[in-house]
């Protein structure tokens, strides 16, 4: 039973609604944990985008219900006639926008927590009737976890136990083969402006290959973005890559950063996924601030050069800056250096004591 403002409910059925992205649903995968630890007998609802689904469609003990975000009408009519009829103890309203906002709507509880008053956006505070504290500069993951106290759930330490399937270890066993330690390069965010310069990663890869004896294998999407980066990195380097730009599903994919030894990305759903698995990473940020949203294992092994943006693009020193507050300019990636990424990948190689 949760005492929820003088009122007790069973706790028993919770609905969360977080729809995207594939990097913000595996910060939500310790919350997850930490309520099927503690309440085992918990019927878990997640209302979740399309392609987030198929990534976590493994994850035991959860009952997903999708939703087509490029549907539109057709869409919320489709979550609306699923609904129908359904009531929840507790709603997890975990995304703070306009349309998630609407949708929650939709899902009838009485206990409706969401962001507290310094994360509400565009009217989240009309669509619940309790907030998570409020705890200044966290990580993503802690932030998530704060919805927890709301079921009178324990936390400690984050574990997210995201399922790789059999089959595609077996795909990514065999697309890869035996070989030397792999740094796996996954280039590409989503958002253009996140991105390094395809040069950089070419002069990063060669130095992998020649000076640390690693084997370097390419990773990424379909999109035309991604695939022009790779053939442009391919192009500029000294030494062979192995390019599997577009050639896997989101699941194969997670498979191929499992066999990593090292995983080199933007700021990505990739650095997320990765760091998930327990592979560890060296995340590219200048346009966000590691602390905020870098792979949550290696923030050591981030390369920040966030304070440097905010003096030179916002003349403001980051602590001036709303938390996590965007620094997308042109040019904001070239605050990092080849020398620093290779100093970040030196330092793991020697502790993960990587030979060949």
């Amino acid at each position: 039973m949760v005492n929820f403002g003088g009122m007790w409910v069973s706790g028993l059925s919770i609905c969360i609604l977080r729809l995207s992205s594939l990097g913000d649903v595996t910060h939500v995968l310790p919350l997850i944990n930490a309520i099927k630890n503690d309440k085992p007998q918990a019927k878990i609802t997640w209302i979740i985008g399309k392609t987030e689904a198929e990534l976590l469609k493994d994850l035991p003990g959860l009952e997903f219900v999708m939703f087509d975000k490029q549907g539109g009408v057709r869409a919320i009519r489709q979550l609306r006639q699923t609904l129908k009829g359904r009531r929840f103890d507790t709603l997890l309203h975990l995304q703070a926008t306009t349309r998630a906002n609407l949708l929650s709507t939709l899902i009838k509880a009485p206990a409706r927590v969401g962001w507290d008053k310094p994360r509400q956006r565009e009217g989240h505070q009309w669509f619940i009737n309790r907030s998570i504290r409020s705890v200044p500069e966290q990580h993503q993951v802690d932030a998530f976890l704060e919805f927890a106290p709301a079921l009178d759930v324990p936390t400690g330490s984050p574990e997210w136990n995201l399922p790789v399937s059999a089959a595609d270890m077996a795909w990514a066993n065999q697309i890869l083969g035996d070989g030397p330690p792999i740094l796996m390069i996954n280039p590409c965010s989503r958002r253009p402006l996140r991105n390094w310069h395809p040069s950089r990663y070419a002069e990063l890869a060669d130095y992998a290959i020649s000076k640390l004896k690693l084997r370097v294998v390419l990773t990424g999407g379909i999109s035309d973005l991604e695939s022009r980066t790779g053939y442009e990195i391919e192009s500029a380097m000294q030494n062979k890559a192995q390019n599997l730009i577009g050639k896997d599903t989101i699941g194969q994919s997670v498979a191929l950063m499992k066999h990593a030894s090292i995983v080199l990305s933007p700021d990505s759903a990739p650095v997320h996924l990765a760091s998930a698995i327990g592979t560890p990473v060296i995340g590219l940020y200048a346009a966000t601030p590691s602390q905020r949203s870098g792979p949550y294992s290696s923030l050591d092994y981030c390369v920040d050069k966030y304070a440097e943006a905010a003096r030179k693009f916002k003349n403001k020193e980051p602590q001036d800056l709303r938390w996590g507050q965007r620094i997308e300019y042109p040019g904001v990636m070239n605050l990092i250096e080849t020398r620093d990424v290779v100093e970040k990948l030196e330092a793991l190689a020697r502790k993960l004591n990587l030979h060949w």
